[in-house]
């Protein structure tokens, strides 16, 4: 029985780079980013050293930096605070995503350790978000704010040797649809993620 079973449990940790920022914002500390789920796997020809595969899975981000909300009346306010004097600054996004993806392997009919290269696209839907600035005990905190996209199209590819895989993904589209700073630059970040696949047969 060939060991690249049809159900493969997926779970991918990794740091958030963040792109395309706006001026002045820094990254603070290790904005975590955290994937689990499981993907299909659809063979394309019978030595199975090439498949498709379509999934479903859980996204968990963790973004720290210097760029705070306020919500006030209905509209959320952007600053970049120049100055680092708070707390604690982070935006946590949590989405469900469908990814579909290409997979090379050099896999036999005997062992599950094999070298693997996968790249695909996913979908990704924002299910919960929060913002929240930590300023001297006070907290600022911003939900379900409308600025943001709900959807999120983006591409990755994980790259390795039996369990361990290097893995990189990056969202086409930016988190914000429309949000502008203070003086009117408008915000367009886009995730880059850079860590470790793991795959469990």
């Amino acid at each position: 029985t060939h060991k690249e079973y049809d159900k493969i449990d997926v779970a991918t940790v990794s740091y958030n780079l963040m792109q395309n920022k706006p001026s002045g914002l820094k990254l603070n500390s290790f904005s975590l980013g955290i994937t689990a789920g499981f993907l299909r796997d659809i063979p394309l020809n019978p030595a199975r050293t090439r498949a498709i595969a379509v999934g479903f899975g859980y996204s968990y981000n963790n973004i720290k930096n210097n760029l705070y909300a306020i919500e006030e009346k209905g509209k959320t306010y952007y600053k970049v605070n120049l100055e680092g004097e708070y707390d604690k600054n982070r935006q946590v996004l949590q989405y469900l995503e469908v990814p579909v993806e290409f997979r090379w392997r050099n896999s036999d009919a005997i062992s599950h350790r094999f070298w693997r290269i996968y790249t695909g696209v996913k979908v990704s839907y924002l299910i919960s978000d929060k913002a929240q600035f930590e300023y001297f005990g006070s907290k600022i905190r911003v939900k379900n704010n409308k600025d943001l996209n709900d959807f999120l199209v983006g591409a990755y590819v994980s790259a390795g040797w039996n369990t361990w895989n290097a893995y990189i993904s990056y969202t086409i589209t930016p988190l914000y649809k429309s949000a502008y700073l203070e003086d009117g630059e408008q915000i367009k970040m886009n995730s880059l993620n850079l860590g470790l696949a793991f795959y469990i047969l």
